[in-house]
């Protein structure tokens, strides 16, 4: 029989793309103080929304940092508690000149919806709620299992906020699954779930010299330049061959089963493709040991992000900067812990900084990387969802990312995470003409209805 959630969710398409317009509008840069009433309006139309929907006990929570929403429905005895997960804070758009339509007037072009937060992640947060009202409307107002919604606007600006509800909250968070729609398919139509997370360490490195910015005429030669002590720092934390050079960086370092190893040969992975289309560079770097695939999900990687300081506007200015700062981060794996972690980053930093200057760390975000274990109901009625939209038998993968929140969900919610998402690898995650492809947008929505349902009948 024919998912009477489904067909609603069919016959609705184009009022669901109308509605994620909308909140694609707003621009919910959770980094940026200015946008700061910009987050909460966002936090305001999805909260409104899940009210309308039928969700209950819906509540924006203030946080020290940007709200909280929390709704639930839990009317469905002897049957699971899923606890839907999605963020709707969104990256900054810089560069802007790079955009071909304007980042927050959502556009469609060949079949995909072109915005800021279009996949990462109000597309997929919005593809949960559309998934509740699809199952509301095609069950006479019931949902076929128990259903939570937590959902934040700063996962791009560390999720503090979060990890210190989850702690507080635990009895009200009480699930047996999490629903983490923040991830990709492998490859377009290949059905695929996320089984693994890298973990992060992510610091400002902060070079000092000399007590206030120079005339590099008169001082040159003689005052420390911490733009040369970061170059000096920074060119010996890896070598030649992407191999981190921090004593003791691998010690804890964890490798996938052989297991999982053959399954990712056999992904259709193509690496000329994927240094052509996706990175767009002329060869592809790191530990030549390892394929691509184990090179981005199963190993430790140190990256230099941005270095701010001194002059940088047009022009010239010859000065020596009294300060300057680099934004360094490492991606960890099993079972490297991010505390051992930073204090071996932060007594290297110190043993290698060069006479005269003064380095200091400041700690913007870490967190755990995790494995999900696959043999359990949820995973497996995912997949059937999975296989019954996309006709194909589902993948499992991992990711370079760090989504924090599982990890919390599994350390202090104790329960697992199934990572369903639907963006595609080309879809320019925190890059310029960011877009979201329509036809997986609804694909999702009918995937986290079938997989509700599964889970409503096998209990």
């Amino acid at each position: 029989m024919a998912s009477p959630a489904v067909a609603y969710a069919r016959q609705n398409q184009q009022r669901f793309l109308s509605e994620l317009k909308d909140l694609l509008r707003i621009p919910s840069v959770s980094t940026l103080a200015e946008h700061k009433n910009d987050v909460q309006r966002a936090a305001d139309y999805v909260a409104s929304e899940l009210r309308r929907v039928g969700m209950e006990n819906v509540e924006v929570i203030p946080t020290k940092g940007h709200p909280l929403i929390y709704a639930d429905w839990l009317h469905a005895p002897q049957m699971p508690t899923a606890l839907c997960y999605a963020h709707y804070d969104v990256q900054p758009p810089d560069p802007l000149n790079e955009w071909i339509t304007p980042p927050f007037e959502p556009a469609e072009r060949n079949n995909n919806l072109y915005a800021r937060g279009a996949v990462d992640d109000k597309g997929q947060l919005w593809m949960e709620v559309k998934a509740i009202e699809a199952l509301m409307r095609g069950h006479g107002g019931e949902l076929p299992i128990n259903v939570k919604f937590l959902l934040e606007g700063e996962e791009e600006v560390g999720g503090e906020s979060i990890a210190d509800y989850i702690r507080k909250q635990k009895r009200k968070l009480k699930a047996d699954f999490a629903l983490v729609c923040d991830t990709e398919l492998f490859a377009p139509d290949l059905p695929t779930l996320c089984v693994g997370l890298r973990g992060l360490v992510y610091t400002e490195l902060e070079a000092r010299g000399p007590k206030t910015d120079l005339h590099s005429g008169m001082y040159g030669g003689a005052a420390p330049n911490p733009f040369f002590a970061l170059v000096e720092i920074l060119s010996k934390l890896k070598d030649e061959s992407g191999r981190i050079l921090i004593p003791g960086f691998y010690k804890q370092v964890k490798a996938p089963s052989p297991l999982e190893l053959k399954a990712w040969k056999r992904l259709p992975f193509d690496e000329e493709q994927y240094r052509k289309k996706e990175v767009g560079s002329k060869a592809l770097v790191g530990e030549s040991a390892y394929s691509v695939l184990y090179r981005t999900w199963a190993r430790p990687t140190l990256e230099i992000h941005g270095m701010p300081g001194g002059f940088t506007a047009e022009g010239a200015k010859t000065v020596i900067p009294a300060r300057a700062r680099a934004k360094v981060s490492m991606r960890l794996v099993p079972d490297q812990d991010p505390n051992d972690i930073l204090d071996r980053y932060q007594a290297y930093i110190k043993r290698v900084t060069p006479k005269g200057i003064e380095t200091r760390i400041k700690l913007w975000s870490k967190g755990q990387a995790c494995v999900v274990p696959t043999d359990n109901a949820y995973i497996q009625a995912a997949t059937e969802a999975l296989r019954a939209v996309f006709h194909q038998e589902t993948v499992f993968i991992r990711s370079g990312g760090s989504i924090p929140v599982v990890t919390d969900f599994y350390d202090v919610l104790r329960i697992p995470s199934v990572m369903m998402g639907f963006g595609l690898p080309d879809d320019n995650l925190h890059a310029p003409n960011e877009k979201f492809h329509i036809p997986n947008f609804y694909r999702g929505i009918e995937s986290i209805c079938l997989f509700f349902e599964n889970l409503g009948a096998g209990s």
